[in-house]
């Protein structure tokens, strides 16, 4: 398995969504950034958080 490069705490607490400018929850298992609100979960490759809306998982309605 490949080992997950960690990112950066200090960064994760500034980011915010960029759809809703709201906060963002950190999913330390699937490396996903969560926003609630919008629906979306933004990926994190090689410990960068990828905030473009287009590249971002849209969240189950369950």
């Amino acid at each position: 398995m490949a080992q997950q490069r960690q990112t950066d705490p200090k960064l994760l607490e500034v980011l915010v969504c960029p759809v809703t400018k709201t906060a963002l929850t950190y999913d330390a298992e699937r490396q996903e950034l969560v926003s609630p609100v919008s629906g979306l979960a933004y990926p994190i490759r090689d410990g960068i958080p990828i905030m473009l809306p287009g590249e971002a998982r849209e969240l189950s309605r369950d």
